[in-house]
């Protein structure tokens, strides 16, 4: 033990003799492990993000959308696309009307609430400011689905969305962009050139994993969103549907296959024009994806350690040279092969894991940086701290073996005579 402490007291007196040369020999080590556990912070945070925004809205969620399916040999030929009975194997877009919406609402009995929604980028105008807005049109129940509260006015109704009104409730973030300290609710803005009364503003949501700002919305009856500003299609995007409890999730996908057919007339064996997920499914595939970018940026950011590891293994390589009388005065008192050898490596490995705790500090700065100035939501753990100092160590040793090897096999008499 006091012999290893003596070998680390010697290898960082020898490190501290050429501080330059150190510092940049560490510098792959340190963008390296400041690098992966930065990404792997990142990942990390936007699955937490991922799953706070699903728990929000609930588990009890099933999105219901139109989608494409092949060989459909069933349906009606508006539906089909001009079907006529010939061809046999067809690509059908499957589109969702408020007729589906409607059937959904009366006929299932494991849900809570129906909505159906229409989501554009829209130009909203208001005494002279201007830009791209997200706009929603949805039933009045999209306010219960998706847990929206209300900061001041109020939702817009039933009879809003039957009567086709120009009523419009909006985000927190629209208000900053356009009214600042006034008052929105009962001011008139414009969408598309067709005027709608502001009647409520939605509490603050905040931004979601994707780093989406979610207060930067408009919501109308969809009624209005498909006669007045979209083209008079009767289609919508999708319906979201939030079922009683999430015991009951299989029970209410079963219901809505159920009624779809029925609406779309597909027969029995025929493939979906529609597709169902839920929020539970949409959590796993989204967490999938961020765990397979982390990993393959992480894995991309490890080959700075390799860097590293091949500038340590060069510059140990030019200690040795510089350092040839001093390993064959050592050898002429006494040193064995062995205690040189772990001269080296400790030399080695006490430069490489300098690098790991410095690549920490560096990741530790980035991530407060990227939550606080860049919105990124990152969450250091200590998986990611424990494997870059564990690489960088090995990365140490693996890459001192070389040096250390030709120190310890220097003759003593030829060490002695170098100059």
């Amino acid at each position: 033990m006091k012999r290893s402490l003596q070998n680390i007291k010697v290898a960082f007196q020898a490190l501290l003799l050429n501080k330059l040369r150190s510092f940049l020999t560490m510098l792959g080590i340190i963008i390296g492990v400041g690098a992966v556990i930065t990404i792997m912070a990142v990942g990390a945070g936007a699955q937490s993000s991922i799953l706070s925004n699903v728990q929000s809205l609930g588990t009890n969620l099933l999105t219901v959308q139109g989608g494409r399916d092949s060989n459909i040999r069933g349906g009606s030929p508006e539906r089909m696309g001009g079907f006529d009975g010939n061809n046999e194997e067809q690509t059908v877009r499957g589109d969702l009307e408020l007729a589906d919406y409607k059937a959904l609402k009366t006929g299932l009995k494991s849900v809570a609430k129906v909505t159906a929604i229409v989501s554009r980028s829209s130009t909203v105008s208001y005494l002279g400011v201007s830009s791209s807005v997200s706009i929603t049109g949805a039933t009045n129940e999209i306010f219960d689905v998706q847990n929206y509260k209300l900061d001041k006015g109020s939702f817009f109704t039933s009879g809003d969305v039957s009567g086709y009104s120009n009523n419009a409730v909006i985000g927190s973030q629209i208000v900053k962009d356009y009214f600042g300290r006034i008052n929105p609710v009962g001011e008139t803005i414009k969408i598309d050139n067709q005027s709608f009364t502001v009647i409520g503003v939605l509490q603050s949501v905040g931004t979601n994993a994707f780093g989406t700002n979610q207060d930067s919305i408009i919501i109308i009856p969809v009624t209005t969103a498909q006669n007045k500003l979209y083209g008079g299609r009767n289609v919508v995007d999708r319906i979201t549907v939030q079922v009683n409890s999430e015991s009951q999730i299989d029970e209410a996908t079963s219901e809505i296959k159920s009624i779809l057919k029925r609406q779309h007339n597909i027969m029995p064996g025929k493939l979906n024009d529609f597709s169902i997920s839920n929020q539970t499914q949409m959590l796993e595939t989204m967490s999938t994806i961020t765990s397979t970018l982390s990993a393959m940026l992480a894995g991309i950011a490890a080959i700075s350690l390799l860097v590293g590891g091949i500038g340590i293994m060069n510059i140990m390589l030019v200690s040795v040279t510089e350092r040839t009388r001093e390993i064959g005065i050592r050898k002429a008192i006494g040193a064995k092969n062995k205690d040189i050898l772990t001269q080296f490596l400790t030399e080695s490995i006490v430069l490489s894991i300098t690098g790991g705790i410095l690549g920490i500090i560096f990741a530790s700065v980035l991530s407060i940086i990227l939550n606080k100035f860049v919105g990124f939501n990152s969450t250091i753990t200590a998986t990611p701290i424990i494997l870059a100092l564990s690489f960088s160590t090995i990365i140490g040793l693996v890459f001192g073996i070389v040096p250390a090897m030709r120190a310890a096999r220097l003759s003593p008499i030829e060490a002695l005579r170098y100059e």
